[in-house]
């Protein structure tokens, strides 16, 4: 088996994505790799803006919105472990499942490790689950983490 070097830690900033978030971390801190903590916009702001033809000047403050909510996900619930990580931060918009397929392609990670419950409603009977989709279509092995009974609790009440 090969080394884990660079892990792709997709989340949507749900308290459910917590559980995949913190395994990455981890992982990460046990065996020296990288994580990316990867968050795909994918919203009505996206459809606008991707009919547009001025996309690129348009979708920047959108992205830097994302960015700073993203670092704030993190602060918010990893601060202890954030500095024993090596750790990038990326936010791009489009379809999660796409965007997590082509990242790992096109970067080489050797694992995803992703939440199995995440937002869910509409989106999701159609589509079926990200984490699904991810699963049938990574270039690289997928772990996907159940959130604790404690996150699913927390999450009903809020």
């Amino acid at each position: 088996m090969n080394r884990i070097k660079k892990i792709l830690a997709p989340t949507d900033l749900s308290e459910l994505s917590l559980a995949g978030v913190r395994y990455a971390l981890e992982l990460a801190r046990r065996s020296g790799a990288e994580v990316v903590v990867y968050y795909v916009v994918w919203s009505d702001e996206f459809l606008r803006y991707e009919l547009s033809h001025l996309r690129s000047p348009l979708l920047a403050p959108v992205l830097r919105k994302h960015r700073a909510q993203l670092g704030a996900f993190l602060d918010r619930n990893f601060a202890t472990i954030l500095p024993l990580v090596e750790l990038r931060q990326e936010v791009e918009v489009g379809i999660p499942e796409k965007n997590i397929v082509a990242k790992a392609d096109g970067e080489n990670f050797d694992l995803i490790v992703l939440s199995t419950h995440g937002r869910a409603g509409l989106s999701h009977m159609i589509t079926g689950s990200v984490t699904e989709n991810v699963v049938r279509h990574a270039p690289c092995p997928v772990l996907s983490i159940r959130p604790t009974p404690e996150e699913k609790t927390a999450k009903k009440a809020a």
